[in-house]
């Protein structure tokens, strides 16, 4: 009996040891998933509050994606069939906001009129000018007088040519007052608050803040012109929306919309216009308009000049000094790597700055060298040539150490012994570096000289530190530099650059630019799989 009764107490305890662990695993499992749940909340939050401001502004399409995103989101932490693609959902819905939304929108863009004059929507800018008023010679003169209240507010009562009295102020508007002989020394808004009449004194003393009040009654606005005295304006456009035109009330002339700005027959516009959808016509205007095409062609040619001559000129300087460097019988080996590399070590930026001061012609040392040496320095900012060494100068000078630095590494790493089988059959130096080092050197840094290609090719920071893409193009229509590349040219069409902002043409080229630097990148994939089959 004892075995037996020791033997159910032991079952008996394991039976309570699993139910204490299922428990805990079920509270660790509630747990788990109240805090996912509290975290979906937070989540669908954020979410419907964005998503509520994009539908007020009428941005209905990212409102839609927004709420699918949502939806996504709490289908993968609620439903543990697709537990896997938890740990894929923070990559991905990074990958949505900074890359496939800026990238559909700037598509977008490109295909709109979206610019200084065309930012507003359609309705935005009928309420702007809906909201215009003019004042016709045989305007209707009226007289008033001022209530005002404790609370600093103002309550007008007016009095038209026929006697009839209307009353309101800017919030509420006009409405008929009835009076029986004069005008009470108290008056009543629509809420009941209640106004005392001014006097002559205290009318004067407030006549700047009465005339900037505006009393709508209907389609007139009546604005105080003077000591008692008011005239009476007329809305000067309306809107027709079944023809969709704009008629000016004063002129008679209607205006008809075209491409996202109202025109009149004689071809005058109004101001501002609104944002459409256009089509192709900026990428049709980049390939054809020979008001955009002339400097675009001339920023890409040297953009893709500066790119190449950037990546072959640190290249080569790097590898120069790295084969200085590599050598074993070097003295002082180790403060010469450390000197050199010093321009990696210090910020771009910073280097950039500096170089822009000693190039500078009034007082920077390397100028006033050149002048002592040749009798005169070149005008590195105001003549396009010379702008453009110098920044092949700085880029080079910026660039040098860290090919170096990557070289030197390659030469470490290709075996002595080819050099020893080259030296024993006789081959010169020269045949050596040509026929053994450099084609190795190529496969270990061809990416990165492809990669340094699309990281100058997109370059900005250095145009924009160095003279802004200055000096401008000649006679350019749109704000185009000498020195700039594709991207600051964008830049510059999207912010303005003194003759107004692009939206829609900048967005334009920067698919240009994403296209190019796609095909720069599927390039490098081939050329580095190319040199790996060669040897």
């Amino acid at each position: 009996m004892q075995p037996n009764q020791s033997g159910t107490r032991s079952s008996s305890g394991g039976d309570s040891g699993n139910e204490r662990g299922a428990r805990g695993r079920a509270s660790l499992s509630t747990s788990g998933l109240l805090l996912r749940i509290g975290g979906l909340i937070f989540v669908d939050a954020v979410a419907m509050y964005f998503a509520y401001a994009l539908i007020s502004n009428g941005v209905w399409p990212a409102a839609i994606v927004l709420g699918i995103i949502t939806i996504i989101i709490n289908w993968l932490f609620l439903d543990d069939r697709v537990y896997p693609w938890r740990w894929f959902s923070p990559g991905l819905l990074l990958m949505l906001l900074m890359v496939v939304y800026p990238l559909f929108f700037t598509a977008y863009t490109a295909l709109t009129n979206y610019s200084d004059g065309h930012i507003l929507s359609k309705d935005q800018v009928l309420a702007r000018f809906q909201s215009e008023y003019y004042q016709p010679k045989d305007s209707v003169a009226y007289t008033w007088t001022a209530y005002r209240n404790p609370d600093g507010t103002f309550y007008l009562a007016i009095k038209d040519p026929q006697n009839n009295y209307l009353a309101g102020n800017g919030q509420e508007g006009l409405k008929p007052l009835q009076v029986a002989g004069d005008l009470p020394a108290t008056l009543k808004d629509s809420s009941g608050k209640e106004y005392r009449k001014l006097e002559v004194g205290q009318t004067l003393q407030y006549l700047g803040t009465l005339t900037k009040i505006e009393l709508k009654s209907g389609d007139k606005l009546i604005r105080v012109t003077g000591m008692g005295r008011a005239a009476e304006s007329l809305a000067k456009y309306s809107y027709d929306p079944a023809t969709e035109t704009l008629t000016d009330k004063e002129t008679g002339i209607t205006y008809t919309p075209v491409r996202g700005t109202f025109t009149a027959p004689d071809g005058k516009t109004l101001n501002p216009g609104y944002n459409v959808v256009i089509g192709l016509d900026n990428f049709v205007r980049v390939l054809t308009d020979d008001n955009v095409k002339g400097p675009f062609l001339s920023v890409f040619i040297w953009n893709l000049t500066f790119a190449f001559l950037s990546v072959f000129l640190t290249f080569t300087v790097g590898l120069g000094m790295a084969l200085v460097l590599n050598d074993k019988d070097l003295p002082l080996k180790g403060v010469w790597r450390s000197l050199i590399v010093i321009p990696y070590a210090i910020p771009g930026i910073i280097s950039t700055l500096i170089w822009v001061g000693l190039l500078n012609p009034d007082y920077g040392q390397f100028s006033a060298m050149l002048a002592n040496i040749f009798g005169d320095a070149p005008e590195w900012f105001s003549d396009g040539n010379w702008a453009k060494a110098g920044i092949l100068l700085i880029n080079t000078w910026l660039g040098y150490p860290y090919m170096m630095l990557i070289i030197l590494g390659a030469l470490q790493s290709i075996p002595t012994d080819m050099y020893e089988a080259a030296d024993i059959d006789g081959a010169p130096g020269w045949v050596q570096f040509r026929s053994l080092t450099l084609p190795l050197l190529l496969v270990a840094v061809a990416p990165l000289l492809v990669g340094s290609f699309a990281f100058n090719f997109n370059n900005f920071g250095m145009i924009e530190a160095y003279n802004k893409g200055r000096p401008d193009i000649p006679n350019s229509s749109t704000p185009a530099g000498q020195t700039d590349i594709l991207l600051s040219y964008t830049y510059r069409l999207a912010f303005g650059g003194g003759q107004g902002a692009d939206y829609g043409l900048a967005s334009a080229i920067g698919l240009f630019i994403f296209v190019l630097v796609a095909l720069i990148t599927l390039f490098n994939f081939r050329f580095t799989k190319r040199l790996e089959d060669m040897i």
